[in-house]
């Protein structure tokens, strides 16, 4: 594994072999304006399909402007290294369902859990000024990156203080993640749930259920919650990225020590 050049408040750690995964991939480090300027300590976000975050050449359907976001958030005192794990293509539905669908297969998510738990974090944790203690390492992701990170706050409470899911794919596996989470226990931390008015009744109906059951388990909305249905909000990165600052403003803003201003 190579580290190249720093470009900005980006830096490549390329060639990051899974042996969870018996695969390779790159993975893009976003760090916050302040990092080269001070000593400090961070905490940290991981995401999911990197390729989306920032590059307008890697991306599926446009990015999630992360970069600006990240300034925008700085200017409110919440800063945070991000890390963008990139899905690995053909292998992405398996690896980010953690439970099998009788149509779409799948059910790799707990390898690939496994991957950010045991090989990605200790890797940065090592190589950069972070804050490695739960209260301050996160999970984020979209559709079915959404999907396993969601799963991975109640699967890894141990790893995960806080968790983003912007239109989780909710549905796979005849909506398992929802039994799941009734059945397990209750972590602390912060939960940020949100969907689209216009993904369709099922996808409302789905998070609505979620959402019951969370409360039910004593998540607060507004708290230790954040639930939005966002009018006129569709399944695309474009409206991702709208979404991208409030998500992560409530959940920086909960991280224990963080300087707000």
């Amino acid at each position: 594994m190579a580290e190249a050049s720093t470009a900005g408040t980006r830096r490549v750690l390329a060639r990051v072999r899974s042996p969870q995964l018996e695969n390779v991939r790159d993975l893009d480090i976003f760090l916050p304006p302040s990092y080269a300027r001070t000593r400090r300590r961070y905490p940290v976000i991981y995401m999911q399909d990197g390729q989306n975050l920032a590059d307008p050449e890697r991306a599926f359907a446009g990015t999630w402007e992360l970069p600006r976001a990240l300034r925008q958030l700085a200017g409110r005192g919440l800063e945070a290294i991000v890390v963008g794990i990139p899905n690995s293509g053909v292998e992405r539905l398996r690896e980010y369902s953690p439970f099998a669908d009788a149509r779409h297969g799948g059910g790799g998510g707990d390898a690939y859990l496994a991957f950010v738990e045991r090989t990605v974090k200790p890797l940065v944790d090592r190589r950069l000024r972070t804050r490695p203690e739960r209260e301050a390492t996160g999970i984020f992701g979209s559709s079915m990156g959404g999907l396993i990170s969601l799963y991975a706050f109640f699967r890894a409470p141990e790893t995960f203080g806080f968790m983003g899911a912007m239109s989780p794919s909710l549905w796979f596996g005849n909506r398992a993640v929802i039994d799941y989470i009734e059945a397990d226990g209750t972590p602390p931390g912060q939960l940020y749930l949100d969907v689209g008015t216009e993904e369709g009744a099922g996808t409302l109906r789905d998070a609505r259920q979620l959402v019951d059951v969370l409360e039910r388990k004593g998540y607060a909305q507004g708290k230790s919650l954040s639930f939005a249905a966002v009018e006129g909000g569709r399944h695309h990165e474009a409206h991702w990225a709208e979404r991208l600052v409030p998500a992560l403003e409530f959940l920086l803003g909960a991280v224990p020590g963080i300087r707000r201003r």
